[in-house]
C-alpha cells in the first residue's frame, strides 16, 4: 500500500477485478509433404497462396501438398504451416534454359537464360550479335584492346520462338550500369529471363556471338519421403511430431502420404503407420485434430471395410473424409483427383469465420471441386456415416458439400467435430487467459475472481449460440470454493476450478412427422 505523508489527492489505479479471457484460433492448418523447394523439415507460417509460391515455389508434377494447400485457401482457410519433407521435387516446375558461354573462354558459362513460362511451347532460342561499326570493326565501349575491352563491347540480344524475331534489345553490355544484358532483359522481357553465373570475372563475362536453343532441363527425380520422414522427431523438430513447437496449430494434414502410397514408396501398412502416429500427436497435444485421408479407387464397402476391419481407428482427435475430389492440375493441365483434406481443412476454417467452432463444419459447399471420385447412394451412406466416414457428396442443384461431422471415435459423447473442437477452443482460451492467477494469493478472493472470469467467457459463449440452455445455468456451471479448493489442495499450491458446460450438437438427422388426419376433427 502506498505511504501517504502530506494532505492531498492522490490518484490509485487498482485491478477491476476478473480479467477478460480472449478467444484463441480454431482453424491453423499445417500440411506435411512434398514442395519444390524452401527450408526442409522446418514449419514455415504461410498466410496466403502468394506468401506459398514465394517461399516453397509453384506446383510440383504428382505431388498433392501445393494443390491441398491452394485448395485450403480457396475454400476459406486462412494462416497455415507447411513442412517440407523427403527429398526430390526441387525444380520440378523449371521452364527451358539455355547457356551463354564466354567469348574469351570458350565453353565458360557466363549467363543462363530461361524461359518465364515452365510451360511454353515453340522453339525458343537467343541471339548474340555484336553490334559493327562503319570499318566492319566491332564497337568497343572501352577504352583498352583485348580482353579489357570485351566486358564493354555493345551487342545485341535477339529472342526467337519457332524461327520468327519476337523480340530484340540492343545496345546491351556485360558491365554494370542501365544498359547490363540482365538488367534490361529482366525489366523488359515477356518471354525469357537472364541470370548471371557464378565462377567468372569481370573480363570475361561479354558472351560469344552466336544463336543458342532453350532446352527443357532433364526431369526432376520423382519426390520421396519414408514413414520416418513424415513422422520425424520432436526434439529435431521435423516431420509431423516437429509440429509441436507451434501452439496455435488446430489441424494436421499429410495429403503426400498417399502420393507415396501410390508410387509404391509405401505400403498400406505403412500409411496406417503415419496415420496413427499423426492421431498420436494430436492426443498427445490436446488442442488439434488430425484430418486423414483415405487410399483412393476405394468403392463405399471397400472403404468401410479398411476404416473397420483394417485401420480400426478410435480417437475423437481424428476425422476422415472420402471420396477423393477432382480438382484442376495447373501441372497436367486438367482434371485430377486429390485427398481431400486440403478442401475440408479450408472448409473447417470457413464455417469457423461464418458462423463459429460450434457450428459443424458439414453441408458446405466444395470450392474448386469439378467432381468426385465416386458417387454413391443414400443406403451406401447409410452403412458409411455410423462408422465415421463423413462422405462428401454430388446433390443435383446443390453442388458438391461435405456431408459428414464425425470423428473416428466410438464415444458418443465425443461422436462430432464440432463438440471436439469447441473444447479444444475454450481449454485453451481458458489457458491462456488465466496465467495471470499463477502465484496470486491462493484465498477466497483469488477464487472469486477465477469464477468471475470463466464465468463471464462462458456467458458470451452461450450468448453466441455455442452452448445449449434456455439460461446460463442450464448452458454451464462453474465452481470454485473450499469444497474444490479443501486445505490439503492449498496446501499443496493448487487451485481447483470445476467447470460444466453442455455443448450444441448438430442437428444430423432432421425428422418430419406427417400425419393424416380428418377434416374438422379436434
Amino acid at each position: 500500500m502506498p505511504n501517504y505523508r502530506s494532505p492531498g489527492v492522490y490518484v490509485e489505479e487498482v485491478e477491476a477485478g476478473s480479467r477478460p479471457i480472449e478467444g484463441v484460433g480454431t482453424a491453423v492448418a499445417a500440411f506435411v509433404g512434398f514442395t519444390a523447394r524452401g527450408p526442409r523439415n522446418d514449419a514455415v507460417r504461410i498466410a496466403n497462396w502468394g506468401q506459398y509460391v514465394q517461399v516453397f515455389g509453384d506446383f510440383v508434377p504428382g505431388a498433392y501438398l501445393p494443390l491441398a494447400v491452394f485448395q485450403y485457401f480457396n475454400n476459406g482457410g486462412g494462416a497455415c504451416y507447411v513442412v517440407s519433407v523427403g527429398s526430390g521435387g526441387d525444380g520440378a516446375t523449371a521452364g527451358p534454359v539455355a547457356e551463354l558461354t564466354s567469348a574469351t573462354r570458350p565453353g565458360v558459362g557466363v549467363y543462363q537464360v530461361e524461359a518465364i513460362d515452365p510451360g511454353a511451347r515453340g522453339g525458343l532460342a537467343v541471339e548474340i550479335a555484336p553490334i559493327e561499326r562503319a570499318g566492319g570493326e566491332a564497337a568497343n565501349g572501352g577504352d583498352g584492346d583485348g580482353a579489357a575491352a570485351d566486358v564493354g563491347r555493345a551487342f545485341t540480344v535477339i529472342v526467337m520462338q519457332d524461327g520468327r524475331q519476337v523480340e530484340t534489345f540492343e545496345n546491351l553490355t556485360a558491365r554494370r550500369g542501365k544498359r547490363n544484358v540482365a538488367t534490361v532483359i529482366n525489366e523488359q522481357s515477356q518471354l525469357v529471363r537472364v541470370t548471371e553465373l557464378d565462377g567468372v570475372t569481370a573480363l570475361d563475362r561479354a558472351p560469344s556471338p552466336g544463336t543458342v536453343a532453350l532446352r527443357a532441363p532433364a526431369p526432376a527425380p520423382a519426390p520421396r519421403a519414408s514413414a520416418e520422414d513424415f513422422i520425424g522427431d520432436v526434439s529435431a523438430r521435423t516431420g509431423v511430431w516437429g509440429l509441436a513447437a507451434c501452439d496455435d496449430v488446430t489441424m494436421v494434414l499429410a495429403p503426400d502420404l498417399m502420393f507415396c502410397y501410390q508410387q509404391g514408396q509405401v505400403g498400406l501398412d505403412t500409411v496406417q503407420a503415419v496415420q496413427q502416429a499423426m492421431i498420436d500427436h494430436c492426443e498427445n497435444m490436446g488442442d488439434r485434430m488430425a484430418i486423414l485421408d483415405p487410399p483412393p479407387g476405394l468403392n463405399a464397402q471397400q472403404i468401410k471395410d479398411w476404416v473397420k476391419e483394417k485401420a480400426r481407428y478410435d480417437s475423437k482427435y481424428a476425422t476422415l473424409y472420402w471420396p477423393w475430389v477432382s480438382v484442376f492440375d495447373p501441372v497436367e493441365g486438367g482434371r485430377r483427383f486429390i485427398p481431400p483434406s486440403g478442401p475440408v481443412a479450408g472448409i473447417w476454417g470457413r464455417s469457423d469465420d461464418s458462423r463459429g467452432v460450434h457450428k459443424a463444419p458439414a453441408n458446405e459447399v466444395v470450392r474448386g471441386a469439378l467432381d468426385l471420385e465416386i458417387n454413391i447412394t443414400r443406403s451406401e451412406h447409410d452403412a458409411l456415416n455410423p462408422e465415421g466416414i463423413n462422405v462428401i457428396r454430388a446433390f443435383p442443384g446443390r453442388g458438391i458439400r461435405v456431408w459428414g461431422a464425425r470423428t473416428l471415435s466410438s464415444d458418443p459423447a465425443w461422436r462430432y467435430v464440432n463438440v471436439r473442437r469447441l473444447f479444444n477452443y475454450l481449454e485453451a482460451s481458458i489457458l491462456n487467459g488465466t496465467q495471470w492467477a499463477v502465484f496470486e494469493p491462493n484465498d477466497l478472493d483469488l477464487w472469486q475472481r477465477l469464477r468471475r472470469t470463466v464465468s463471464a467467457f462462458l456467458l458470451g459463449m452461450w450468448r453466441d449460440g455455442a452452448l445449449f440452455g434456455i439460461t446460463p445455468d442450464q448452458a454451464f456451471y462453474v465452481k470454485c470454493d473450499e469444497e474444490t479448493n479443501p486445505p490439503g489442495v492449498v496446501d499443496a499450491g493448487q487451485v481447483i476450478i470445476e467447470i460444466g458446460v453442455a455443448p450444441v450438437k448438430p442437428a444430423e438427422f432432421v425428422v418430419f412427422r406427417i400425419a393424416q388426419i380428418t377434416a374438422g376433427a379436434e
